[in-house]
């Protein structure tokens, strides 16, 4: 009985030790829901499942001596079914946009048991380009005004649906053009097939359309006035258990970060095979001065940003309430960029903003099949290489410029082009800033192709 009693006592003991080390003799899982279609993402998703990047960085010592770990990566269209799973307790992780990231916090913190916590950003724009109102190539519509009447069809409660409706009302235009809700690929084939007037969608979906020649963008997300980004969400249960866990995953997407940032053409050409997005359409995004700035840090205007955002998704949708001070915590972003050797305080004060004619960066490039990336001092030196190239029978994967009022870069084929008497070529982003621009300078649009020039100077 003695003997009995002391197993009973030892086995009570061991039991009362594995609680009070949770991690000792077990399996950690960590489920991370991402988008790989969305480019502001991938530095959260895509590429820690294809670089094996978090293995790198999981605790092995102390209380994890002994824990093994499970990572499962589950790809999703959008951010609503990332955050069905964590709410059901299927992943810890949510990578998602800003509107997405509203809902989850507003929705974990109405159950009144469970909550997540807005933790990391992996990619921005503070103007808010990335989303965008896209019509038919061959439509006749070149302005909001000229959809009265019409439909516009976007994922309703993403980002684009918030940048749709705000800009709506900037316009006058509130209940005047109706609002469809259709999934990106939806939207995209619908598009292509003028089965619909316009669609809103966020990055890259536009550019895919323009690279694809099957759309053309008519408003710019930077013109609602509101940054977008996406970044990470954690449930906090998981968080407050496993705090070194989620600073490893949060070092691993500075990693990843840094991996597209320090050579955008092989990050584009190695994600274009994992997602089946265009490699050209990915560097627009990922080069230096394109459409994504991959930052991990909660920046004072991203708070604000959805603040704004859950105000009108309160009068739109009835969501929860959010309480912001409890939801947003950078301390787990702050570890990771200490024990990463980074200046977190540094990166939070950096902002990058496209500026108009892009006085520091090249104005021009062709993406070259046998060359590479060539930059151009002027955009009329990358039209005359480019007609060259296109004379020679070179081939050519794509060309960049920038909208010459705002500094956003842009396809080169999607752009209209604006030369003056003297030779100088602008590119804009809208007709009606071109035509604007050649009233006041003089000269005639041309096309990338000498034999669309004539074509072009008779609109």
């Amino acid at each position: 009985m003695k003997n009995r009693n002391r197993l009973i006592g030892c086995s009570l003991l061991g039991i009362l030790f594995l609680l009070s080390n949770p991690a000792l003799a077990e399996r950690i899982t960590i489920g991370i829901g991402h988008q790989s279609m969305v480019t502001n993402t991938v530095a959260g998703g895509i590429v820690l499942e294809r670089l094996g990047l978090i293995e790198k960085y999981l605790p092995t010592e102390g209380d994890y001596a002994d824990a093994e770990y499970d990572i499962i990566f589950r790809d999703y269209d959008s951010g609503p079914p990332i955050t069905n799973q964590m709410m059901a307790g299927n992943l810890e992780f949510g990578v998602m946009g800003d509107y997405p990231l509203i809902v989850n916090g507003a929705n974990f913190q109405a159950t009144g048991r469970h909550e997540t916590r807005f933790i990391a950003v992996t990619g921005y724009n503070r103007e808010g380009t990335g989303n965008g109102i896209v019509v038919p190539v061959a439509s006749d519509v070149h302005s909001l005004e000229e959809l009265v009447g019409k439909r516009i069809s976007t994922p309703v409660g993403s980002a684009a649906w918030g940048m749709t409706l705000k800009a709506l009302r900037d316009a006058g235009l509130d209940g005047q053009i109706a609002i469809v809700d259709q999934s990106p690929p939806v939207g995209v084939a619908n598009i292509a097939g003028n089965r619909i007037d316009a669609h809103a969608d966020f990055g890259p979906w536009s550019e895919v359309m323009e690279f694809r020649g099957t759309g053309r963008k008519i408003f710019d997300g930077s013109e609602a006035g509101v940054p977008t980004f996406h970044g990470i969400v954690v449930r906090k249960a998981f968080a407050d258990r496993y705090p070194e866990v989620v600073e490893a995953v949060l070092q691993a997407t500075l990693e990843a970060q840094q991996w597209i940032r320090e050579d955008p053409v092989r990050a584009a050409t190695q994600l274009s095979e994992w997602t089946g997005v265009a490699k050209e359409v990915l560097y627009l995004y990922l080069s230096e001065g394109g459409i994504s700035t991959l930052d991990a840090t909660i920046k004072p205007e991203w708070v604000e940003a959805l603040q704004y955002d859950h105000a009108l998704l309160q009068e739109e949708r009835s969501i929860p309430d959010l309480d912001f001070d409890a939801w947003v915590d950078d301390s787990y972003i702050r570890r990771a960029y200490a024990a990463s050797g980074l200046d977190y305080a540094a990166d939070l004060e950096r902002m990058v903003i496209p500026q108009a004619q892009n006085p520091d960066l090249s104005p021009a490039q062709i993406w070259f099949a046998d060359e590479g990336i060539v930059e151009y001092e002027s955009v009329a030196d990358m039209v005359v290489a480019y007609r060259a190239a296109d004379t020679e029978g070179r081939e050519v994967y794509s060309t960049y410029v920038y909208d010459h009022h705002s500094g956003i870069k842009m396809f080169g084929k999607a752009a209209f082009l604006a030369e003056t008497p003297d030779g100088e070529v602008a590119a804009f982003m809208k007709r009606d800033d071109s035509q604007t621009y050649i009233a006041d300078n003089g000269g005639r649009m041309i096309a990338l192709s000498a034999s669309g020039d004539e074509s072009l100077a008779m609109k």
